[in-house]
């Protein structure tokens, strides 16, 4: 098999994925019926709850992130993934009791989410590693922008099948749906074979903090990739909170849940493309980060100003288009420009930066929208994406030195060389990178996938030994952006 699908030709990536695509459709339905039962059944279009019940589920990630590595790392990937799975199953199918019998109370949901926030810590970074286990290097690349492709499109399904569920059948039933979806992983899991390998024995006696304290060094040697962090959690915080603001639009224009589905699948229309397109591309540049940043900004101010429900969401395709490209693209730059040495560690910080700005912008976001109304959630989205592309635009004119130009048209050239054009400096930069960015492997050149949960970790796991370089990272040394910008 060749081309898009190549990475099915393989037996155990097939059974994941297909199983996968289930797992994931079901997790989509639960997410949108979560959010509605606060909202509207358990609370009086109370904003607030929703972003506590987000920020009790994203905090643990954040907290675990080096227990949850060193789980990834020491044991077997597939058993690891067979317990969180199971465990899932299980609070799913708990939470939907309570809702059928009608005992359900808003702590009882708040639980819930801590409760999926602890297992999911484990799930997630176990399910990256166990993925890249599945294919090897040369279909790797393929592999993940199929993980992108099968989680957005089990977005496009989920959310809005929900919606038709909560008003045909009742929420609680949701629930029990989505805990019978995880038959279909376990299902699989269990078809997989894999042979696991014991981690060195020093690795075992590394202290997992001492890992990521040797990422935040590289990280704060690399001004570039300490730029897409800022970027990353300033829309992490305050513009990836679509629960909160769906869901309160949706009342704000007199919908029901059905329509508040249906926001969440039209936003999976542009998430989608936005991360095939970002497969398509040879290489991860940080100039497309920023752009797409600033595109954020300027669509959640167009959706905060809509009069109708469907001029709305006509700019949700275009909101999830931007948010789908900055974080595909910025998870690709990271991983592909960082040392081989600390790069586990380097997306070990990622993931903990974009998971942090959950628990703090949540809430924030919420009590905004009781207060000042839904329409403010989109404001506020609009001036963190706006912030966060001015930060990257200062960067790029100082440290990159680009300058803009008009020469029968905006043109974008190197201080001190206005003439040459935007492809010339891409050679150029390219060629004088530093050598251990130029001899990186051609399938390193793979972007992550957005939607991180999803995405398979192409090199060394979150956790174990690793070695510096001798000599400290200079800025002069590194080219940050060795494809050109």
């Amino acid at each position: 098999m060749s081309g898009t699908f190549r990475s099915l030709s393989i037996r155990n990536y097939r059974i994941w994925f297909f199983g996968a695509f289930i797992s994931n459709v079901g997790a989509w339905m639960q997410a949108t019926t979560q959010n509605w039962v606060v909202l509207t059944e358990l609370t009086d279009n109370n904003a607030s709850a929703v972003g506590i019940t987000m920020a009790l589920q994203f905090g643990p990630q954040l907290l675990l992130v080096p227990f949850s590595g060193a789980v990834a790392d020491r044991f077997d990937r597939r058993k690891v993934l067979l317990v969180t799975q199971s465990l899932l199953m299980l609070l799913a199918l708990g939470l939907g009791l309570l809702l059928i019998t009608g005992s359900a109370e808003i702590w009882h949901l708040y639980a819930f989410a801590l409760g999926l926030g602890i297992v999911n810590a484990f799930d997630a970074t176990s399910r990256q590693a166990f993925v890249s286990d599945l294919v090897g290097n040369d279909q790797l690349s393929n592999a993940v922008a199929l993980n992108s492709a099968s989680f957005n499109s089990a977005r496009l399904v989920g959310p809005a099948v929900a919606g038709v569920l909560i008003a045909a059948i009742g929420s609680g039933w949701v629930f029990l749906i989505n805990a019978a979806s995880f038959l279909a992983m376990l299902g699989a899991l269990l078809l997989i074979t894999t042979q696991h390998t014991k981690p060195d024995r020093g690795a075992k006696r590394e202290s997992q903090m001492r890992q990521l304290s040797a990422g935040f060094r590289y990280v704060m040697s690399r001004h570039d990739i300490g730029v897409i962090f800022v970027m990353v959690f300033l829309v992490g915080a305050f513009s990836m909170n679509f629960p909160v603001m769906s869901s309160t639009m949706a009342v704000e224009f007199g919908r029901g849940a059905g329509d508040y589905g249906l926001l969440s699948s039209i936003l999976a229309i542009g998430s989608l493309t936005g991360a095939l397109l970002a497969a398509r591309r040879p290489a991860a540049r940080m100039r497309v980060v920023v752009i797409s940043v600033g595109g954020l900004g300027v669509v959640s101010l167009l959706g905060a100003v809509m009069p109708t429900f469907w001029l709305f969401a006509s700019t949700l395709v275009f909101f999830g288009l931007a948010t789908s490209t900055m974080m595909t693209t910025a998870n690709g730059f990271v991983q592909t420009t960082s040392d081989p040495a600390v790069r586990g560690r380097v997306l070990a910080l990622y993931m903990a930066i974009l998971m942090g700005g959950t628990p703090i912008g949540a809430p924030l976001v919420g009590a905004a929208a009781d207060v000042l109304g839904p329409r403010s959630t989109f404001v506020i989205s609009g001036v963190a994406a706006l912030i966060a592309f001015a930060i990257g635009m200062t960067w790029l004119m100082s440290e990159r030195q680009l300058r803009l130009r008009w020469d029968g048209g905006p043109r974008i050239t190197h201080a001190g060389r206005p003439g040459l054009d935007d492809s010339r400096a891409a050679q150029v930069e390219t060629l004088t990178a530093p050598l251990d960015v130029l001899r990186r492997e051609p399938e390193a050149e793979a972007p992550l996938d957005a939607n991180w949960e999803s995405a398979p970790q192409e090199t060394a796991p979150t956790t174990g030994i690793i070695q510096l370089p001798g000599r400290k990272i200079r800025a002069e040394d590194e080219d940050p952006e060795p494809n050109g910008g």
